[in-house]
């Protein structure tokens, strides 16, 4: 039952994530800048970081299926968001084996995580025609605050899962 709660936890961020915007105050949604929530994302860093061992790639396994389920609800390209969500949180998996997990190590690697997968999503909406906007207008409209907003999600989410994941891992380790 307890190998469901991390799965089950990913599957209502991805819910969540189609209500994020309707939370936020209209000024904010209504005017030019986009912000994108990347929840499911934010929480798969936390998962690669503190959840998976060395030898291990959960985060990445459910990146593959939560991508793939952003993909089926919110957008209409196949793979996008599997690919993408994948590729990045492997290599924050494989970043954690060079930095200790801390807070700033989890800050940091959320960060880059959140701006490689966002701009990455950006380049391929753009080679197939989806995204028309100047790339220097998504850098001050749409990436930094997207960036900005997912990495304050993660502030407030760091120590409700840092613990949790911490026990979860040590349990299937034991069996």
């Amino acid at each position: 039952m307890k190998r469901l709660f991390l799965p089950l936890i990913l599957f209502l961020t991805v819910i969540l994530e189609g209500v994020a915007l309707e939370l936020l105050p209209a000024r904010l949604v209504t005017g030019e800048l986009l912000i994108i929530p990347h929840w499911a994302f934010v929480l798969l860093v936390c998962v690669a970081i503190f959840y998976d061992r060395e030898n291990t790639y959960t985060s990445v396994l459910y990146a593959v299926i939560f991508g793939l389920m952003i993909d089926i609800v919110y957008t209409g390209i196949l793979g996008v968001y599997m690919f993408t969500y994948a590729l990045v949180i492997y290599v924050v998996h494989g970043l954690k084996k060079l930095l200790h997990a801390n807070f700033y190590v989890t800050l940091l690697l959320g960060f880059l995580g959140i701006v490689l997968s966002d701009v990455m999503i950006y380049i391929v909406y753009s080679v197939v025609g989806i995204a028309d906007i100047a790339f220097t207008h998504y850098i001050l409209y749409r990436l930094i605050p997207t960036a900005l907003a997912n990495e304050l999600f993660l502030l407030i989410l760091y120590p409700l899962v840092r613990r949790r994941l911490n026990v979860w891992s040590k349990e299937q380790l034991r069996g």
